[in-house]
């Protein structure tokens, strides 16, 4: 059954090197769109899930070809805004071997950086929606991002619709005063399920602990409407290697999902995109186990698709969750 799921977060242009070619010797660089929240929602609306997502793009064809990126991804572009800014890039080098992938972020004073909600229709937005869904990401790009984003927690609580939150601490970001500490809390209160590390949990709610159940359970203790808590482990054997694992607390035990071997991999950019996703539709769906090892298989498909976002099916997640068609020549 098709829920409505909610997403906010900047899009940026991606311009990445052709093959696994260094930025210092490329020609050419490849265009494509993505954003950590419109990852998300590009792999629900492609399981058929009604998704829209909030955003800010600037004013010209530029921002207009995002806006069309995300409409040709079956996403609902109404609450999508054209200001002025500039748009978001992210400059993308993808590594091969003992050679790590970089990325270079450039998106000061993008559109989205100035974006503040006010024109918002909060009440539209959450008619007869399912699940918002944000990250760490949006407050720490400006001051008026974070308004934004606690703007629309705050809505969604009020409306009754299930948050998640991917705590995504991202040190380079926060450039405008504020440090995490200061901001994360008052969005996390709001939020039932959150994808967390123990250094998310130190550098965001100021929670030190080497167990990972014990920061949990401080976190909702001091949070009672945290419901799940998950995070994944990757292990990188090399650049095109990594092992994959994730575990999800739900208050009363802690759930480990299995270990994916990914020895060949094309694109890592977006597999804790997918993992997000794939909790989601699982949560939705799903006992929590089975969510959990969802969202890990979904995670691992992304990694042999390029670009940010993971055009897989449901049924391929399923197949690799049963060990079914892996590898095969499907005709």
């Amino acid at each position: 059954m098709s829920k409505r799921i909610i997403t906010l977060g900047e899009v940026m242009m991606r311009l990445s090197t052709p093959g696994h070619e260094r930025f210092i010797q490329t020609h050419n660089y490849e265009v494509q769109f993505g954003g950590a929240e419109a990852n998300v929602a590009a792999s629900l609306a492609y399981w058929g899930q009604s998704v829209a997502h909030i955003c800010a793009f600037p004013d010209h064809e530029i921002g207009r070809a995002g806006v069309r990126y995300l409409r040709s991804s079956n996403i609902d572009t109404s609450f999508v805004f054209l200001g002025k800014g500039r748009m978001g890039l992210y400059f993308f080098e993808n590594g091969s071997m003992h050679r790590s992938s970089k990325i270079i972020y450039d998106r000061f004073d993008s559109a989205f950086s100035r974006f503040d909600g006010d024109q918002v229709d909060w009440k539209k937005v959450f008619a007869g929606a399912d699940w918002f869904h944000w990250t760490g990401i949006t407050p720490a790009i400006s001051a008026p991002a974070a308004k934004l984003c606690l703007q629309a927690v705050k809505a969604a609580h009020e409306h009754g619709v299930k948050v998640s939150g991917d705590i995504n601490y991202r040190r380079n970001l926060w450039q405008y005063g504020k440090t995490p500490i200061d901001v994360m809390p008052d969005l996390i209160q709001y939020t039932d399920v959150i994808i967390a590390g123990l250094t998310d949990f130190g550098n965001c709610l100021d929670i030190l602990e080497d167990d990972f159940v014990i920061a949990c359970e401080k976190a909702k203790l001091l949070f009672p409407q945290i419901q799940y808590v998950s995070t994944t482990h990757r292990d990188a054997v090399s650049s095109t290697h990594n092992k994959l694992s994730g575990v999800l607390w739900n208050g009363n035990e802690l759930i480990q999902g299995p270990t994916f071997d990914m020895p060949d991999i094309v694109d890592r950019v977006g597999g804790g995109d997918a993992f997000m996703a794939g909790l989601i539709f699982g949560l939705l769906n799903k006992a929590d186990k089975d969510a959990l090892t969802f969202a890990l298989a979904a995670s691992v498909l992304k990694h042999s698709i390029s670009g940010d976002a993971n055009f897989v099916t449901v049924e391929e997640v399923e197949h690799l969750v049963k060990g079914e068609n892996v590898g095969k020549l499907l005709r």
